[in-house]
């Protein structure tokens, strides 16, 4: 392994979605640490275990990963890019094995999910939920299970030697995660940006949060998605994320600087480069 490699803490084990959005972001020559949660993925950057985190945000079907905003904003991370990854789930097994001798299918919970339509088509097979894609392709390799096929991408049957029997069983084709890509340090700045992540609170009153939305709407910056969560253990108090996209730089740090009036624990979380290719 080179000591030079990038180092990029993802949730699960290599061939997961997260190592593919790894790849798709920084390209193959990088070093993936492992972790078993994302949680881990973040004290693994806070211990200078690693050089960036990938973390999944959101889902186009299965929505928001509510848990992971907290993580960012009680880390304190940087927000330094997004990639957006087209999620393809194939059927796979070992070599030689026909999908008439297949018992067991098993994968993520959300990954079955999606393939609700397909599993449906073949009640005598048995549903097994496991905490990770790859996960489930591994132990089919390692167990050299011949009655149990798992549902995972390309990537985890080329790593652990499967054959694909059936391509693309998600119902939905369209559907694709969003990750973000955290930093320790937010001193360095980038030289290109055009979209924002941002955090804040506003007083409990009728038009609060309307007029910090307006500020930015007044200015012609685009809000891509609002999210809000409770403040733990406050009754009534809520966390709102936001993202931003922007043409005019100059028209967006106006806009901040209006809105720091009207909120309270305002955070920019990140400042990038929009990157929403699928």
């Amino acid at each position: 392994m080179k000591t030079n490699q990038t180092r990029v803490a993802i949730q699960g084990i290599k061939a997961s979605f997260h190592e593919e959005a790894a790849f798709k972001f920084f390209g193959r020559d990088i070093e993936t640490i492992e972790c078993k949660s994302f949680k881990q993925t973040c004290d693994s950057l806070e211990n200078n275990e690693s050089d960036f985190v990938i973390m999944a945000i959101e889902n186009s079907i299965a929505g928001s990963l509510l848990p992971n905003y907290t993580l960012i904003r009680d880390y304190n991370f940087a927000v330094v890019g997004e990639v957006y990854l087209a999620i393809q789930l194939h059927l796979m097994a070992l070599p030689g094995v026909k999908f008439e001798d297949v018992k067991y299918a098993t994968s993520h919970p959300i990954a079955l999910r999606q393939c609700v339509d397909f599993l449906d088509e073949f009640p005598h097979i048995q549903v097994v939920e496991s905490s990770d894609t790859a996960a489930c392709a591994k132990r089919i390799k390692d167990e050299q299970l011949t009655d149990t096929v798992a549902i995972a991408n390309t990537l985890a049957a080329e790593l652990y030697g499967l054959n694909i029997i059936e391509r693309r069983i998600e119902s939905n084709k369209k559907n694709f995660t969003r990750f973000l890509v955290l930093k320790k340090d937010k001193t360095e700045e980038l030289k290109e940006i055009n979209k924002a992540s941002i955090c804040f609170q506003v007083s409990n009153h009728v038009g609060a949060l309307s007029k910090v939305l307006n500020i930015f709407a007044d200015q012609h910056v685009n809000l891509t998605k609002i999210q809000s969560m409770p403040v733990l253990g406050k009754r009534n108090e809520y966390y709102f994320y936001v993202d931003l996209e922007w043409t005019n730089t100059e028209a967006y740090d106006k806009a901040v600087r209006q809105a720091l009036k009207y909120t309270v624990n305002f955070n920019i979380m990140g400042e990038y480069l929009k990157n929403d290719k699928v």
